[in-house]
């Protein structure tokens, strides 16, 4: 005959007494699932709007990503156990705007320390290579005048940089000592990094080398993307923000872009 399993059950008043939590049980578990939401979301993953057009179209205005923190972090001893890898050519990344610390951006990393780098055209050449970007936008005799050639944006580094309004003037200024045989060569420590809307991004060819020490993560996925204005960015007045918190909500079926929903970033 098989073994019987007896289970000790336990008497209603007994389990009423286990099941008591005190006031201060109660408020030191909320704290514990907030500070693990909080490490989580700022040591582990980001969540962030683009805002901008100039990696469209891998990531569109509108698009919320999720963003990973650790991977191209900078190791830690205090975790041994997790996976890092330095910045690879390709990579799109999530850094602070060299000489505004303040202000995210997100690019796509074109060449590492070491590398020589120039624009034909609008085509990136990577030590000598012309690289096949069929995500990058290119200039184009269209419509749209900022598609149109423009010297400096387009045959980077040969044209200099001083009649152009959007170089700042740091990069105005260092930007010579890095060139060499008409290729820009990157340093140490350093990244260049670029738009995918080529035509349409002020990218390092504007305000130079992107330090490692910069770079918060990398974009894994689109986890919600709702249609937003171009000129949305711009709108930073209260009314303004709260106005468009009523669109969303009024609009959140409509204009959600639901095929975008878990789109990975490549």
């Amino acid at each position: 005959m098989p073994e019987t399993i007896t289970t000790e059950a336990t008497t209603p008043d007994v389990a009423q007494q286990e099941q008591a939590e005190t006031p201060l049980e109660s408020l030191a578990s909320i704290c514990t699932v907030l500070a693990i939401g909080l490490f989580v979301m700022t040591f582990i993953f980001q969540n962030f709007e683009i805002p901008s057009a100039s990696m469209v179209q891998t990531l569109l205005i509108g698009d919320h990503v999720l963003v990973d923190r650790i991977s191209l972090a900078p190791p830690a001893k205090w975790a041994p156990f997790t996976f890092y890898r330095d910045v690879r050519r390709g990579d799109i990344i999530v850094f602070f705007k060299p000489g505004e610390p303040d202000l995210f951006l997100v690019k796509r990393t074109i060449g590492i320390p070491g590398d020589r780098i120039h624009l034909r055209n609008g085509v990136v050449y990577l030590n000598g290579v012309a690289q096949n970007e069929p995500y990058a936008g290119m200039p184009a005799n269209d419509d749209n005048p900022q598609h149109a050639f423009d010297p400096y944006r387009d045959d980077f580094p040969a044209v200099p940089p001083d009649n152009y309004g959007n170089v700042t003037a740091s990069w105005a200024y260092e930007l010579p000592n890095h060139i060499q045989d008409g290729d820009l060569i990157v340093p140490p420590g350093k990244v260049f990094a670029m738009g995918d809307n080529r035509t349409e991004s002020l990218d390092g060819r504007y305000w130079g080398f992107v330090p490692r020490e910069n770079i918060v993560g990398r974009p894994l996925f689109v986890y919600w993307s709702f249609q937003t204005p171009a000129d949305q960015i711009n709108k930073q007045s209260i009314g303004e923000r709260l106005g468009f918190m009523g669109h969303i909500i009024v609009h959140i079926f409509d204009e959600t872009r639901w095929k975008r929903t878990l789109h990975l970033i490549k």
